[in-house]
């Protein structure tokens, strides 16, 4: 369960599960079967120990197993930095950039591209830091939940995970300093401590359900809009102000990102309980949570095409109404299908990602509104 959110895929010992590598395989993973069960510590123990155990030993001769290694990096690395979180992250820089560029079309100046290429390599580092800090402190849990993670895998060990995200952090931070001055790099390395202080002990706040949406919230949906689109303005020479379009997507994606925060849990209520991790979910129930989440996404909806009509001097009022329309049509269908599948891990998992799938399609609406 990280910050930026999950897949919904998680363990299933069957025979779909075991014919894609093998039980045998899947044992030899530093017996991570096992570890389910453990208590806490040891479970943590056993996978340090199986972490060291993949190494070769020294002389032993083993290079086709580095060569492996080497050659499975880049997609342990891809795995390792959550995609459907990359997307999420490129599309609103993307989207936010342009609009406040086509708010200000005079103010283009194409010798600014690089410049802003830096900034959304800067995000990255920063989302590759955030939900790589938490694989490594969820270990327990992901070997339970997503068991496809890098890090609970045994793919990456965790001295180079720790290594990638120390990497990750340090480029992201001296990118932003040395390019966008002293407020923009204050809410970055702000983000930074919110993306630790959810994952990492003593703190660990996602093990309370409150302040963990409240930080995923403020992650995705405040600190990326206000930043990228001020970033952007002050890149253009122009002050910040702001606009219909962006107040309205901040106050959304807000709301939005706090559905993510709490139907991402959904699928992983076991290992969760076993870990002592207090969610919405765990509390409250699977099926109470989804239909809160349904409600309060519902709800942004028809907020959006209220919005439209009462303010038709701001925006495009056919797409901002209509496009809203739908997609919360589509919401509804969506919804009828996971009742009809009784709220099954399978079907929810899939429900989640459509819930990423109606994220993405806002920030592109994002520019046209």
């Amino acid at each position: 369960m990280d910050l930026c959110s999950t897949t919904g895929r998680g363990l299933s010992i069957s025979s779909a599960s075991t014919s894609r590598q093998g039980f045998p395989a899947f044992l030899s993973r530093g017996g991570r079967v096992a570890c389910v069960s453990a208590p806490r510590a040891a479970r943590r123990q056993l996978f340090v120990a199986s972490s060291a155990a993949s190494v070769p030993a020294p002389g032993s001769g083993d290079g086709s197993s580095l060569a492996q290694k080497v050659a499975s990096f880049p997609s342990a690395f891809w795995k390792f930095l959550r995609p459907h979180t990359i997307r999420g992250t490129i599309l609103g820089t993307t989207a936010v950039t342009a609009k406040a560029l086509l708010e200000n079309p005079q103010c283009i100046d194409w010798a600014l591209l690089p410049r802003a290429l830096l900034g959304l390599v800067a995000l990255l580092c920063g989302n590759g830091y955030i939900v790589g800090i938490n694989q490594i402190y969820d270990v327990d849990i992901d070997v339970v939940n997503k068991p496809f993670l890098p890090v609970a895998s045994g793919e990456l060990s965790p001295a180079l995970a720790w290594g990638l995200c120390l990497t990750l952090a340090a480029t992201g931070v001296s990118v932003v300093a040395s390019n966008f001055g002293s407020v923009i790099t204050s809410l970055y390395t702000f983000g930074l401590f919110l993306g630790t202080i959810y994952s990492v002990p003593p703190l660990r706040l996602k093990q309370y359900a409150v302040p963990a949406f409240l930080i995923i919230a403020t992650v995705r949906g405040f600190l990326l809009n206000f930043g990228v689109y001020s970033a952007t303005r002050a890149a253009l020479g122009l002050p910040f102000e702001w606009s219909p379009a962006i107040s309205f997507i901040t106050v959304f994606v807000t709301v939005f990102a706090t559905v993510i925060a709490i139907t991402k849990d959904l699928p992983d209520v076991e290992g969760d309980q076993a870990n002592n991790i207090t969610t919405f979910a765990t509390r409250m129930g699977v099926r109470n949570v989804a239909l809160l989440a349904i409600g309060l996404l519902f709800a942004n909806y028809v907020g959006a095409v209220g919005l439209a009509l009462s303010y038709s001097a701001a925006f495009n009022v056919p797409l901002m109404a209509g496009a809203h329309a739908v997609l919360g049509c589509v919401l509804l269908l969506r919804t009828l299908k996971l009742h009809t599948a009784n709220y099954t891990r399978e079907a929810v998992a899939s429900f989640y990602r459509w819930i990423w799938n109606l994220f993405y399609a806002e920030y592109a609406l994002l520019p046209f509104l």
